[in-house]
């Protein structure tokens, strides 16, 4: 049976990883060795490493290098420029592949995303790996999270409504651009069950040229399926976290909230619906288990399906 390479999802015969997967992380790569620990072992090295966590604090993550050399990724306490995230425990279950999927899902309706993927531990199970979109060779560009940039301790990052958040963007250089990507994305995270895009999940960062935009999107995924809370957002939308209707998406938020005319968030929904049929795909060819792809599935359906309700 053919393999599928975990970085781009393509058959890749009866090697790890496709040449294309291997070319994304580097094009001076020819093989991918798996990581030297297990998905324990990663999990036990992260609660000693001083990286922050997810998903209701409780998501492993590390800080790594790429090894041409040694065709791996190497853990490292400073100077990574990727972050690994093991397969987790308990409840939080394939975490890795849906992260996967979901960034991959943003990347085809618009959404700016990082160079990401999974490699495999040494056990053989997932890990998702991102590069850091903050570093530039040597060089750390400036990035401030909303709750930074709102003037917000950790403990109120769910404590904001995103109509707060929206102000954020003021600081950014082109505002009105920087609306118009904020509000794919909300519709997005809508859409695809990402409830946990909490204020630390938002970001600016200032590029090279001192242009301060929306960072690449980053931590996406269907945290739904995973801890079925029952809520729709992170942040309240028009003071409520979940039974979001058409009209708040529209009208309150994209033209009262946001500023956007009619036309501007029309040509978003549009371009998004043309999406929705490649995101079918993609789940069912991802490496979600069938249960899991079933559950992530059905709770996309039932939120295009309000997008799509009309007036």
């Amino acid at each position: 049976m053919s393999n599928r390479c975990p970085i781009t999802f393509e058959p890749c015969g009866d090697v790890s990883y496709s040449m294309e997967g291997l070319k994304r992380l580097s094009p001076k790569l020819k093989d991918f060795k798996d990581l030297e620990l297990t998905a324990d072992q990663l999990r036990a090295e992260a609660a000693t490493r001083p990286v922050r966590l997810s998903i209701s604090g409780v998501q492993p993550k590390l800080s790594a290098r790429l090894s041409i050399k040694n065709e791996t990724f190497e853990i490292t306490t400073k100077g990574g420029h990727f972050i690994l995230k093991p397969e987790m425990w308990g409840e939080f279950l394939e975490t890795p592949q849906n992260e996967a999927l979901t960034m991959r899902m943003a990347s085809v309706c618009g959404i700016d995303v990082p160079l990401h993927g999974m490699v495999y531990a040494a056990d053989q199970s997932f890990v998702y790996f991102v590069k850091r979109f903050d570093r530039t060779g040597k060089k750390k560009l400036h990035v401030e999270d909303f709750s930074q940039l709102l003037g917000l301790g950790r403990e109120d990052k769910y404590n904001v409504s995103l109509e707060r958040a929206i102000s954020a963007l003021d600081h950014c250089s082109f505002p009105f651009m920087e609306k118009q990507a904020f509000y794919r994305r909300v519709v997005f995270n809508y859409l695809v069950g990402n409830e946990d895009a909490h204020l630390k999940n938002w970001s600016l960062i200032t590029d090279a040229e001192g242009v301060v935009r929306l960072s690449p999107a980053y931590d996406l995924m269907n945290s739904a399926i995973v801890t079925n809370s029952g809520e729709e957002t992170a942040l309240t939308l028009n003071a409520r976290k979940n039974r979001i209707r058409l009209d708040d998406l529209t009208r309150y938020l994209g033209e009262e909230r946001l500023g956007l005319s009619p036309k501007v968030i029309s040509e978003v929904l549009i371009q998004i619906d043309q999406a929705i049929s490649t995101w079918h795909t993609m789940v069912e060819h991802s490496f979600l288990s069938d249960t899991m792809k079933k559950s992530y599935r059905e709770y996309l359906d039932s939120k295009v399906a309000v997008l799509l309700a009309g007036p």
